[in-house]
């Protein structure tokens, strides 16, 4: 990195199989190489992204994905924090790797978990086997709450963007609000529950599309 700070909140030094962090980018600053896969959303600022000679610009709301080994540069147009998410790729027999891609989350629509209109979804990333990780953005309107307890074979990495609240890992219970991340290995029984006037919302990875059993990871 030049120019840029990275805040490392999960990786394989404790246990995680990706690695997590926040970019905090002075103007110019730039983004190091990767040969992982690679996702980034802009929290804050601009950033652009240079894909086969393609310059892209991400401002706020604005996320890329890299697929592994591919030449890329990231750049910020003026101070800018950025989500950083980078894992080896998991082949798949038979299924082709996916392709680098721009957008925004302004242009994804959103679907209410389990059918409760005060919890929206927006799923980041297609809904195709190519991909072996999932990235989402989930709302929760004040009061609004996950159904259950969830404990899943999943691994999640996760980073309140907006207002906060209630958190259950495991049979602690957290206050969070945003900036707070979480790390939760697999079979962590997680529930949340937002709090206050505003709408709490997060961005959560996992590990998705590949039986637990045939993984392959580094």
């Amino acid at each position: 990195m030049k120019g840029c700070t990275a805040v490392v909140h999960a990786g394989p030094a404790m246990g995680a199989k990706f690695t997590e962090y926040t970019a905090e980018f002075e103007a110019g600053g730039k983004l190091g190489g990767t040969q992982a896969q690679r996702f980034l959303y802009v929290i804050e600022g601009a950033i652009n992204v240079e894909l086969a000679g393609k310059k892209n610009e991400l401002g706020e709301r604005g996320f890329a994905y890299v697929p592994e080994g591919t030449t890329h540069r990231v750049t910020a147009s003026r101070p800018s924090r950025v989500a950083v998410v980078e894992k080896a790729y998991q082949a798949l027999s038979g299924v082709k790797p996916p392709d680098a891609f721009v957008s925004n989350e302004d242009a994804v629509s959103s679907h209410a978990l389990n059918d409760d209109p005060d919890l929206q979804v927006k799923c980041l990333l297609p809904d195709d086997m190519s991909f072996d990780f999932a990235v989402n953005t989930m709302t929760y309107q004040p009061g609004a709450s996950l159904s259950m307890v969830e404990m899943h074979v999943m691994e999640h990495g996760l980073i309140m963007l907006e207002g906060g609240g209630i958190y259950r890992l495991g049979d602690a219970w957290y206050v969070v609000t945003a900036g707070d991340f979480i790390w939760m290995a697999p079979w962590c029984p997680q529930w949340f529950g937002a709090l206050g006037k505003v709408p709490a919302k997060y961005l959560i990875y996992k590990n998705w599309n590949r039986h637990p059993l045939a993984d392959n990871h580094p």
